[in-house]
C-alpha cells in the first residue's frame, strides 16, 4: 500500500513538473513577443520622429504635425514629441493645448531646461505668474548663478507688487555678482514703493560706504536724502562731490534739482546754462535738460527767444551727433517758425550727419511743395551715397525728372529704386513707383513692359485708381482685354465718381464695346465734371459717342468745340468735314 502511494505521488510530481514546464514555456513566449512588440514600436517611433523633424525643417508643418501626433500615440512618454506639438498648437492659437503639452513635456523631462523655460514663458504669456515663478525656481535649483532667470523672477515679483519677494531675489543676485549701483537702485526703489524711506536711504548709503571712491554712489545717496526732504544733508554732499570734481555733470544735475526744490530758480537757470554748454555733460542729459527748458518756457507763455539762444550757443560748439540740431528743428516746428528757418536748421543737421535720412526727406518735401525740381534731384542724388537703400529718394528723384519732362532719367531713377524694394516697403510708394514706370514705358512705346509695370503696381496696391484708369484706357485704345479694362475702370469711377478723366475712360471703354447708349451717360457726366482748359480729349470723345448714337448735329458741335484745343488734329478735322466718326 505504501509503495502504491509513493508511486502515485511520484507520478503526480512528474505530471506537475511537466505542466509547470509547459506553462513556463508559454509565459516565455508571451514575454518574448511583448519585447519584440516594444522594440518594434520604439523603432517605428524613432523613424516617425526623425521624419517629423525632416518635414519640420522643410516647413511642411501639416506633415510634421501628423507625424508627431502618431509619435505620441506610439510612445506617450516621449517628452520631445509633446514639446514640438506644443509649438504647433501655439501657432494655431490653441492656448490650452499648448500649455497642456508643454506641461507634459516638462513633467516627463523635468531636467530639460529648454522645456522648463518654454513652459515658464507660456505661463507668463497667459498671466499665470505664480506657476511661472515655481518653474523658474525649479530651474534655479540646478543653476543658482543664472542672472537672466533671477532677473525674470525679480520682474515677476515686482509686477505682482510682491516687494519683499523681489528684494529677496535682488539679495540673491548680490550674492552672485556683488553689490552694484543697479541692484542697490532697484532695491531702494522697491523700499520707496513700500513707503519705507529709511530702508531706501540705508540701501544707498551702504552702497556709498562700500565704495567710498565712487562719487556717483555718493551722489545717489544724496539724491535719496533730497527725495526724503533732508535737503541740508543732500546739499552738503553735493558740495563735497563738486569740490573734489568741479566738472562732475551728474552732481551738477542733482544740484540743479536741489535748487528747483528749494525754489532758487536763478541758481537753477545758471546751472542749466552751464550744463548745456559743458562738454562733460552727457548728450542724453543735455537733451533731457533742453526738453525741460522747452516745457518750462511753454508753461510760462512760450517765449522762444531764450530757448533759441540756448540752441544757437550749443550748436556753436563742435557737434559729434545731430541730435541737438534735430531737436532745434522740432522746436522751430512747434513754434511755427518760417519754413526757410526750419529748412536752414535741417541743412545744419545734414552738415553734421549727411546720412540723416529723416532730415533729407523733410527737405525733399519742402522742395516738392515749392516745385523746386532741381533741389529735389540734388538732394536725392546725394542720398544715393548716404542712404542707398532708402526707396523714397529714388521715388522723388524720378518724379522730379518726370515733372521736368526728362523721361529717360525719370525712368532710370525709378528702375534703380526697384532694386531696394523690400517685403515691408510702403505699398503706396511701391505701387506709385510701378504706376509711373508704366506710364513712362507706355509713352516710349514699350507696351508689354508698361503692362508688366501696371500689373506689379496693382499687386502692391489693388486700389491704385490712377493706375487702374490708365491701364484700362491704354487697353481700350488697342481694343484689348476690354472686359478686364471695364472692370478696372469701373473700380476707379466707383471710388471717384466725379473724376472727369476716370468717367471719360469708362465711357470710352463702353464705346469700344459698342454700348453707345451707356457710353453717352458716362461721357455726359465726364463733361459735366471737366474743368480742363488745355485738353479737348473728353469733348472729342463725346462727339464720337454722340455720332454713334445718331446725334450727328450735336457730335459736330462737340468736335468743333474740341478743335481749338487741338488744332493740328487731322482726324478731328476730317470728322467735322465728313460729319461722321472716323476711327483713328
Amino acid at each position: 500500500m505504501l509503495g502504491f502511494v509513493i508511486r502515485r505521488m511520484a507520478a503526480l510530481i512528474v505530471v506537475c513538473c511537466c505542466c509547470c514546464l509547459t506553462a513556463s514555456a508559454q509565459t516565455a513566449r508571451v514575454s518574448q513577443s511583448a519585447v519584440h512588440q516594444q522594440l518594434s514600436d520604439a523603432r517605428r517611433y524613432d523613424m516617425l520622429f526623425l521624419e517629423a523633424m525632416v518635414q519640420r525643417q522643410k516647413d511642411n508643418d501639416d506633415a510634421a504635425f501628423d507625424l508627431l501626433s502618431r509619435c505620441v500615440e506610439l510612445n506617450p512618454q516621449a517628452s520631445e514629441a509633446y514639446y514640438f506639438l506644443a509649438q504647433y498648437y501655439a501657432q494655431m492659437k490653441e492656448e490650452e493645448k499648448t500649455l497642456a503639452y508643454l506641461e507634459k513635456a516638462a513633467q516627463l523631462s523635468p531636467d530639460n531646461p529648454t522645456y522648463m523655460e518654454t513652459l515658464a514663458d507660456a505661463y507668463i504669456s497667459q498671466e499665470q505668474y505664480d506657476k511661472a515663478v515655481a518653474v523658474i525656481e525649479k530651474l534655479l535649483e540646478t543653476n543658482k548663478n543664472r542672472d537672466d532667470l533671477l532677473d525674470l523672477l525679480y520682474r515677476l515679483h515686482r509686477h505682482q507688487k510682491q516687494y519683499k519677494e523681489a528684494i529677496a531675489v535682488l539679495d540673491r543676485m548680490e550674492v552672485n555678482d556683488g553689490k552694484s549701483e543697479r541692484l542697490s537702485a532697484l532695491k531702494s526703489a522697491l523700499y520707496v514703493d513700500m513707503d519705507d524711506m529709511p530702508s531706501a536711504i540705508k540701501e544707498m548709503k551702504t552702497l556709498a560706504d562700500q565704495y567710498p571712491n565712487d562719487l556717483n554712489y555718493l551722489r545717489l545717496y544724496a539724491d535719496m536724502l533730497r527725495s526724503d526732504g533732508k535737503l541740508d544733508e543732500a546739499y552738503e554732499i553735493y558740495q563735497r562731490i563738486l569740490k573734489e570734481e568741479p566738472n562732475n555733470s551728474q552732481a551738477q544735475m542733482s544740484l540743479r534739482s536741489y535748487y528747483l526744490v528749494t525754489e532758487n530758480y536763478e541758481a537753477a537757470d545758471s546751472l542749466t546754462h552751464h550744463l548745456l554748454l559743458n562738454e562733460n555733460t552727457e548728450l542724453m542729459d543735455k537733451l533731457d535738460l533742453l526738453r525741460r527748458v522747452i516745457g518750462q518756457s511753454e508753461a510760462e507763455g512760450g517765449d522762444s527767444t531764450r530757448v533759441l539762444d540756448l540752441f544757437h550757443q550749443m550748436l556753436a560748439q563742435p557737434q559729434k551727433t545731430s541730435d541737438i540740431a534735430e531737436l532745434c528743428a522740432a522746436y522751430m516746428d512747434l513754434k511755427k517758425m518760417p519754413r526757410d528757418s526750419v529748412a536752414a536748421m535741417l541743412e545744419r543737421v545734414l552738415q553734421i550727419a549727411p546720412d540723416n535720412a529723416g532730415a533729407r526727406l523733410r527737405l525733399v518735401g519742402y522742395a516738392w511743395e515749392a516745385d523746386d525740381n532741381e533741389r529735389i534731384i540734388e538732394l536725392c542724388k546725394a542720398a544715393r551715397q548716404y542712404n542707398p537703400d532708402e526707396m523714397a529718394f529714388y521715388y522723388y528723384q524720378g518724379l522730379a525728372y518726370y515733372r521736368e519732362d526728362d523721361h529717360d532719367n525719370a525712368l532710370n531713377a525709378l528702375q534703380n529704386g526697384i532694386s531696394v524694394i523690400k517685403e515691408d516697403s510702403n505699398p503706396s510708394i511701391v505701387s506709385d513707383f510701378y504706376a509711373i514706370m508704366g506710364d513712362l514705358l507706355h509713352q516710349k512705346g514699350r507696351e508689354s513692359e508698361a503692362y508688366e509695370a501696371y500689373d506689379s503696381c496693382l499687386q502692391w496696391k489693388p486700389d491704385n485708381y490712377g493706375c487702374l484708369n490708365n491701364y484700362a484706357y491704354f487697353l481700350s485704345e488697342k481694343g484689348q482685354q476690354l472686359d478686364r479694362a471695364e472692370d478696372m475702370s469701373f473700380k476707379a469711377i466707383k471710388a471717384e465718381p466725379k473724376n472727369a478723366t476716370y468717367l471719360d475712360t469708362y465711357a470710352w471703354i463702353l464705346f469700344m464695346k459698342k454700348r453707345y447708349s451707356e457710353a453717352r451717360i458716362y461721357i455726359d457726366r465726364a463733361m459735366a465734371n471737366d474743368t480742363s482748359t488745355t485738353s479737348g480729349v473728353i469733348t472729342e470723345h463725346a462727339g464720337d459717342i454722340y455720332a454713334m448714337c445718331g446725334l450727328t448735329a450735336e457730335a459736330v458741335e462737340l468736335w468743333q468745340k474740341a478743335l481749338p484745343l487741338d488744332p493740328k488734329n487731322k482726324v478731328l478735322i476730317r470728322k467735322i468735314k465728313r460729319k461722321k466718326y472716323i476711327k483713328q
